[in-house]
């Protein structure tokens, strides 16, 4: 039997890729709101009610409001927002850190999904201070670069704006105020004391982001090499699909550089490991529209359902 889909907030960014993902799919009978009554919050309510499983596409205030109108004990709720993903009662949406969240995932009514930059932190940190190989007190700074589509439309929409301001030929550096939306999860996640040091950029592509940890190698529990790192997170991630850990100086491929929209479209993530003994980078590199977001939530409903997490999704 086909499970009833609805997506609040179909028109974003978010929404808009997960109807994509959608596509060819026999197993999801799509529920759609009248497009004059999306902002009625009784017909949303109906929707969501009338459900298996509801995203929520919206900003924070929205998808609270949202969340609450649940009556449905058997509606599953996948939140794309920032507002429920340290919570008490939601899940997680990052499978590969642990079985107990892959569990919690397949079992759970709430779900929320990663921030992106959350995600190529989390995915680089969260083994390193799980295993004791990072002290939780470690100094942590990133630095992050993404596409604009991760802006949103109204960001969107200035860069794509015909005769745009010249400005925005150049990186957009943002975050200056050490008060980014992901900075909560990426402390209560990787368990750190402290929230990372993390002022991201914008610059002039769509999509694609590279997120990445400088490490002082004498200030782990347990020092490493970069290719005892890489080594260590290869293991780790062994048996993941969504997740590919290249090989030691596989940079050198494209010229020791990394370009970081090159992984657009794709909805898995790779983690590269460089530098010397003294100095590592821990680098992510991945679409801020696929793991980093729809491509995250649609393997969330995947997990959900109990059919292959990829199903749907490009890898």
């Amino acid at each position: 039997m086909k499970k009833k889909v609805f997506i609040d907030g179909s028109e974003g960014t978010t929404g808009l890729r997960i109807n994509e993902r959608f596509e060819g799919r026999d197993d999801i009978e799509l529920i759609k709101i009248d497009p004059e009554l999306r902002k009625d919050p009784a017909e949303i309510k109906k929707m969501i009610n009338q459900s298996d499983i509801t995203f929520l596409c919206l900003p924070d205030a929205a998808a609270i409001e949202a969340a609450e109108m649940v009556e449905n004990d058997n509606t599953v709720i996948i939140d794309t927002s920032t507002a429920h993903r340290t919570l008490e009662g939601w899940a997680y949406g990052c499978p590969e850190l642990s079985k107990e969240h892959r569990e919690k995932i397949k079992t759970s009514k709430r779900i929320a999904v990663p921030g992106c930059y959350a995600t190529g932190f989390i995915m680089a940190a969260y083994p390193l201070v799980n295993e004791g190989i990072m002290p939780k007190d470690y100094p942590v700074s990133i630095f992050a670069i993404s596409g604009y589509s991760g802006g949103g439309k109204k960001l969107i929409g200035a860069y794509e704006e015909e005769g745009r301001d010249k400005k925005f030929d150049s990186a957009r550096v943002y975050g200056l105020t050490q008060s980014h939306k992901h900075l909560k999860e990426m402390k209560a996640i990787t368990g750190l004391d402290a929230d990372p040091l993390f002022a991201p950029l914008t610059t002039n592509y769509y999509s694609g982001m590279i997120v990445e940890i400088p490490v002082y190698t004498k200030l782990l529990n347990k020092k490493k090499t970069p290719e005892e790192l890489r080594d260590f997170l290869a293991d780790y991630y062994k048996d993941e699909k969504f997740v590919r850990v290249m090989p030691f100086k596989e940079e050198e491929k494209e010229g020791n550089v990394l370009f970081s929209d090159a992984k657009s479209g794709w909805d898995g993530i790779e983690i590269y490991v460089t530098g010397n003994d003294e100095r590592a980078l821990i680098m992510t590199r991945f679409d801020n529209l696929g793991k980093g977001a729809s491509g995250a939530a649609v393997q969330c409903l995947n997990i959900v359902l109990g059919c292959s997490e990829d199903k749907g999704l490009n890898l």
